[in-house]
């Protein structure tokens, strides 16, 4: 035997016959209320959101039993390899293929070859003749002296 049910408008529960209230709100539309304490908070306009005890607020903080969990499709990430400015993709993927040793062999070369440029530079300004002084840089300005502008 199937007993027709209704579902309070506030509460949600379920409102079985001889139980519960019919109210007519202004606009003439008939709202069935399940209990007093249901009728009493809805005329006071309480939110059943708030209250711990509604179906509204389980419903809004996850706290009901869902039927059909669907598992979210998680896509697989691609990597995709760009070029970075001032180096393009075949460059990178080479680099990626070499050893380690050939690398650091590399890395010293670069690094003998810039100390002999310095070496380089440093004995070109040797020659060059340093201490060469402007005469009179060093003096300030007679109106500084004086206070002026």
């Amino acid at each position: 035997m199937v007993i027709k049910t209704e579902l309070c408008a506030f509460s949600d529960y379920r409102i079985y016959p001889g139980n519960g209230m019919l109210f007519i709100r202004r606009d003439g539309r008939p709202v069935t209320l399940g209990s007093s304490k249901a009728k009493s908070l809805m005329e006071q306009r309480k939110k059943p959101s708030k209250l711990v005890w509604t179906q509204a607020w389980r419903r809004s903080n996850k706290k009901s039993l869902t039927e059909t969990v669907l598992k979210k499709r998680s896509r697989k990430v691609t990597k995709v390899q760009r070029a970075v400015v001032g180096a393009s993709i075949e460059d990178i993927k080479k680099k990626a293929t070499e050893n380690k040793a050939f690398r650091s062999s590399a890395m010293e070369a670069a690094k003998k070859e810039l100390k002999e440029k310095k070496k380089a530079a440093a004995k070109d300004k040797k020659k060059s003749g340093s201490n060469q002084f402007v005469k009179g840089a060093h003096k300030a300005h007679k109106n500084m002296l004086r206070g002026k502008r």
